[in-house]
């Protein structure tokens, strides 16, 4: 027996010298150490030990499992801290290393321009209010004096969910929805996503606009000129030159599109303004009496303005952007230019 266990711990060593991860030095402690394990089974035969042997082959077997179990102990320790330290090699940070530049984001062009648009109307007393995308054919167009057989509607070419829910065409349904619930004096700006069935180069299914309302007693279309001379030199240089042009809309009476001088020719006439050296830049007009009924005004007593305008025109010209779609690419090239 006492060869056996020599040969055991013989076996043993080996065994140990070969294991090279902490599961292999695992696998040696079971097999040598376990309850099933070959010591366990030579123990089990002491029995044809002789009496006199016994304590000193007991002792024996003492040391061999208290001295193998330490060795492995002693191993796992050693794989623990190697890893450890090739953890930390690895991750490492070298300071001495350049930083890292910091890419901090920007403001779509759209919502430059929207903000720059409100900054402006709020310093001349506006109120910036917004209402549902998804909206009644009420407020969409008949309190707006567009009845179902109003040839206007083509010229919308409108998205509709059912025979009374659309996608709204313009931001004035707000205009409405605001009147409904308050009295003069009104001085608002909607802002927001609209939605027309057409698509190319200068038009896209969804698109921005900015349209505002101007209600009190006394307004005259001297204020509606006012107040949109004094935003377009705002936004475009107090240099711009513009003009007002007789128009039609079905919710104003007398109507007005504003052109300005063309922003790339300068008036001299190119591709962008159609050789005309003028650009429209927005409609506008005062609010026809019928509007005004809807909501429960009296025209007789009240007079207001009311003007729309797109924000992707708006930001095409400003930065002399020829594609509308462009906006709406997401290409973090154009946008990193803003």
């Amino acid at each position: 027996m006492t060869e056996e266990l020599r040969a055991l711990q013989e076996k043993a060593d080996a065994d140990l010298k070969g294991a090279k991860t902490e599961e292999e030095l695992q696998i040696v402690r079971t097999r040598y150490l376990g309850r099933k394990g070959l010591l366990t089974g030579l123990l089990r035969n002491i029995a044809v030990v002789a009496p006199e042997q016994r304590p000193q082959f007991g002792q024996a077997c003492n040391r061999f499992k208290e001295t193998l179990s330490a060795r492995i102990d002693s191993r796992i320790a050693e794989l623990a801290t190697h890893q450890r330290g090739d953890q930390l090699l690895r991750e490492r940070i070298d300071i001495t290393l350049p930083g890292r530049g910091v890419h901090p984001g920007r403001l779509h062009p759209v919502t430059q321009v929207k903000e720059e648009i409100c900054a402006i109307f709020a310093g001349l007393g506006f109120t910036v209010v917004e209402g549902p995308e998804v909206e009644r054919d009420y407020y969409n167009f008949e309190a707006l004096n567009i009845p179902p057989d109003h040839p206007a509607r083509d010229m919308q070419d409108t998205f509709y969910v059912d025979d009374d829910i659309v996608l709204r065409t313009h931001t004035s349904p707000v205009q409405v929805r605001i009147m409904e619930v308050s009295r003069p004096p009104v001085r608002i700006l909607s802002p927001g996503r609209v939605y027309r069935r057409d698509s190319d180069v200068s038009h896209t299914p969804m698109f921005h606009q900015i349209e505002g309302l101007l209600v009190d007693r006394g307004i005259t279309f001297g204020d509606l000129k006012g107040v949109l001379t004094t935003f377009l030199k705002r936004v475009f240089g107090e240099e711009t030159e513009l003009r007002f042009r007789p128009s039609f809309f079905p919710f104003t009476e007398p109507s007005a599109e504003v052109d300005i001088r063309c922003v790339i020719c300068r008036g001299g006439g190119c591709r962008v303004c159609g050789q005309s050296g003028w650009l429209e830049i927005l409609g506008s007009g005062m609010v026809d009496p019928a509007v005004f009924k809807n909501v429960g005004y009296d025209p007789e007593v009240f007079r207001g303005f009311a003007f729309g305008l797109g924000l992707e025109r708006i930001a095409m010209l400003k930065f002399g952007i020829s594609d509308i779609r462009l906006f709406f690419e997401n290409d973090q090239r154009f946008l990193a230019q803003f």
